[in-house]
């Protein structure tokens, strides 16, 4: 009687009726995103340059930040849709940085390929700071979810790529989600513990209002 189970469950379970896994499930744009990602594009309209994506430009460094993130997730990637990755490029200008902030969905991983970068993360339960100045070649990783910064560490243009476990990481600024949108002033200064003045200044330098 073993013996006949056991040659059921062989048969069922290398039946090409119950389903075979996809090898991928390259992001379909015109289709709408849903909770679990984008749907998968018919297999017979992928082509080979839905898995290949260029991070070889620098970005934009001319702004407040002095610095540029280059994303390469399932919305500008459609090849990583699905499996549980995704890059960016990071570039620094001279006292370039990006402030404090948070990947909701993924942890990361940054190497530095060019220039020197000062870059860390705080623990939540102890606020224990992780600080270390990274060069050429050094790679750091930043669990998920932790606030964490990167600073150019030098007198010249530093770059970095950056990989996430997840193919929508997600993004929070700190200072843009505290400055830069219209909760009322007051609010934001009885939950920070900075003057009126400073609210304002910092408000009217991010665009906020309130």
């Amino acid at each position: 009687m073993l013996y006949v189970f056991l040659l059921a469950l062989l048969f069922s379970s290398s039946s090409p009726s119950h389903g075979a896994v996809q090898d991928f499930c390259v992001a379909d744009f015109t289709a709408p995103e849903g909770p679990a990602g984008y749907s998968c594009k018919m297999p017979a309209k992928v082509t080979v340059d839905d898995f290949v994506y260029s991070l070889g430009m620098p970005g934009n460094t001319s702004n407040i930040i002095k610095a540029a993130v280059t994303p390469a997730f399932a919305t500008q990637f459609p090849g990583v849709n699905g499996l549980g990755i995704s890059m960016a490029r990071l570039d620094l200008a001279v006292d370039g940085v990006i402030p404090f902030h948070t990947h909701p969905g993924a942890s990361e991983v940054l190497v530095v390929v060019q220039g020197t970068i000062c870059a860390g993360f705080v623990s939540s339960s102890a606020n224990t700071v992780y600080l270390k100045t990274l060069k050429k070649g050094d790679i750091m990783v930043f669990p998920q979810g932790l606030l964490h910064f990167q600073v150019n560490g030098g007198g010249n243009t530093a770059i970095a790529f950056v990989s996430f476990s997840s193919p929508i990481p997600g993004l929070q600024i700190t200072d843009f989600a505290l400055f830069a949108n219209d909760l009322p002033s007051e609010l934001v200064e009885k939950t920070t513990f900075l003057d009126d003045a400073q609210v304002k200044k910092l408000k009217g330098v991010l665009g906020g209002t309130g």
